[in-house]
């Protein structure tokens, strides 16, 4: 484990799975971590609703409401009843709502911060968007970052070797060890496979969440 042979066999057995997407596939999302594309209003508000509502579905619903709600905000504007009907989450579309109707000025204000930092931060006080979230989001808008889900904690401890690790493991908020561990082991694959560290994530993410890494 965690060396570029694993890694790039994790990546095509994704692939000829027919697993190698999030809200994009892996050759777009590298694409982007590589050569960042500046999103449209539009395009902003729709990557903010996406990380929004992929809380706690599986991608292939997410994708599915998302499609469905972005389809009904680009007809209806941000109608809180209507997608209310499509979605029953009041604090998801009330988040949602607020982003859209508000789209043109965050997404220029996002694009006007001179650091990843500062525009995680920005991104991180976004309605429903904290801190791991905020990471999901960036890398979805091609800031080369990790997610640190809780999956990724988990390998990063695997990593680590340091059982005693475990207990840090918090996926509400990133305890600077377990940091350190996942770090570590991004640095690590980042240098044997000159990937982005952001496209070794989801790749991760994903072989963990289909089982392809057993933890």
């Amino acid at each position: 484990m965690f060396d570029a042979k694993w890694f790039f066999d994790l990546d095509s057995r994704l692939r000829a799975a027919g697993l190698d997407s999030d809200a994009q596939s892996f050759d777009q999302i590298k694409d982007n971590l590589m050569h960042r594309h500046i999103c449209d209003a539009d395009a902003f508000a729709s990557q903010c609703a996406y990380v929004i509502l992929a809380g706690g579905f599986s991608q292939k619903t997410a994708k599915s409401i998302h499609e469905k709600i972005m389809s009904a905000l680009r007809a209806r504007g941000a109608d809180f009843d209507y997608l209310f009907s499509i979605f029953h989450n009041k604090n998801k579309i009330n988040a949602i709502c607020k982003i859209w109707e508000n789209r043109n000025a965050l997404c220029a204000e996002y694009y006007k911060l001179n650091d990843v930092d500062a525009r995680l931060g920005f991104l991180s006080r976004l309605p429903h968007i904290g801190k791991i979230t905020a990471n999901h989001l960036a890398r979805n808008l091609g800031e080369d970052v990790v997610k640190y889900d809780i999956w990724i904690q988990r390998l990063g401890v695997v990593y680590s070797g340091d059982s005693m690790l475990y207990k840090k493991i918090d996926n509400k908020k990133l305890n600077p060890d377990i940091r350190a561990a996942c770090d570590a082991m991004f640095e690590k694959l980042c240098a044997e496979t000159s990937l982005p560290r952001g496209y070794i994530d989801v790749v991760l993410w994903k072989a963990l969440q289909t089982g392809l890494i057993k933890l």
